[in-house]
């Protein structure tokens, strides 16, 4: 057996994630992960975010599955082989993972993979002076739907443009898209890949929209939802024609544990990880930008520039 450590319990997904990887009977038998990892002890931590009674509920569920709590954060380095950062501000993600990386461990990293561009690099820094694989990606990129469009399934031919939309609820420990608009952005992402140099973002009560150019000429947008019905999905524009979808959450938790699992098994991260600091810098341009009235922000970071 391969044991996970989980840090910070303040997200739903340390559940989903728990009962999926021990193959618990909580959840459907299709739902479970075939591996040798299972999660074996956290650090259940403290959140600006979740309510302590939110926290509670979650500590009594892992609890009773087994899983071991611990005082500190360090003490798990010699407790686990790897582990799951699942603390939902992104401002603490750089001191959580901190000593697993130098401990040469193999970790994932939750949405919002950081808050601030500079502590996303030295996330990078820390991972590539270690030679540790590091993985941050919402569960919406592994969609099915949006892994099919990825692979030009229905044959859209060469992207030229994606429309994405998701939830955006707002909370100030998670400033503007980061809280929950990271899923739509992320599948922004997953069609359009990296390369986004700059953008604007007209924000309201009831929701925001981001426009951004591409280094190599290409527009896509995201709307985030705070107002009216609320769905995930996009619209895809290719050179061979256009496809929209919405996006179904059944099975978002269990591909996106495949792809983690498959990091830890391999040492190879499925995801670029400087795409992932390019989604935050187009997350923190998205913020600058509504706080400026929609003002044309440049991207702190771009892939490959």
């Amino acid at each position: 057996m391969k044991r996970v450590g989980i840090v910070d319990w303040d997200t739903s997904h340390v559940v989903q994630f728990t009962m999926r990887l021990n193959n618990l009977e909580d959840v459907d038998e299709e739902q479970w992960i075939d591996s040798d990892y299972r999660m074996v002890a956290g650090y259940v931590g403290e959140s600006e975010i979740t309510d302590a009674e939110r926290m509670a509920e979650y500590e009594q569920k892992l609890t009773n599955w087994g899983v071991e709590t611990v005082d500190e954060v360090e003490d798990l380095v010699d407790m686990v082989d790897v582990v799951m950062i699942e603390s939902q501000s992104g401002y603490v993600h750089l001191d959580r993972a901190r000593p697993f990386i130098e401990a040469g461990m193999p970790t994932y990293i939750d949405k919002p993979f950081v808050i601030e561009v500079e502590d996303g690099l030295e996330i990078k820094r820390l991972a590539e002076e270690n030679d540790v694989p590091i993985f941050s990606s919402s569960s919406l990129r592994y969609a099915p739907e949006v892994v099919d469009a990825g692979q030009d399934a229905e044959g859209v031919g060469n992207v030229v443009g994606v429309h994405a939309y998701s939830p955006a609820s707002l909370h100030e420990g998670n400033p503007g898209l980061a809280h929950y608009g990271i899923h739509g952005v992320e599948t922004l992402y997953a069609l359009m890949g990296p390369g986004c140099v700059e953008l604007s973002c007209m924000s309201e009560e009831g929701g925001e929209v981001s426009v951004g150019r591409w280094a190599d000429g290409r527009v896509a947008s995201m709307r985030g939802t705070r107002a009216g019905k609320h769905a995930y999905g996009f619209t895809v524009w290719g050179d061979a024609g256009v496809r929209s979808e919405y996006i179904s959450t059944q099975f978002i938790y269990r591909e996106l544990l495949k792809q983690i699992v498959s990091m830890w098994e391999t040492g190879e991260a499925p995801l670029d990880l400087d795409e992932t600091i390019e989604i935050a810098a187009f997350i923190a341009a998205a913020w600058e930008s509504a706080n400026s009235g929609g003002e044309v922000v440049e991207l702190e970071f771009t892939a490959g520039q």
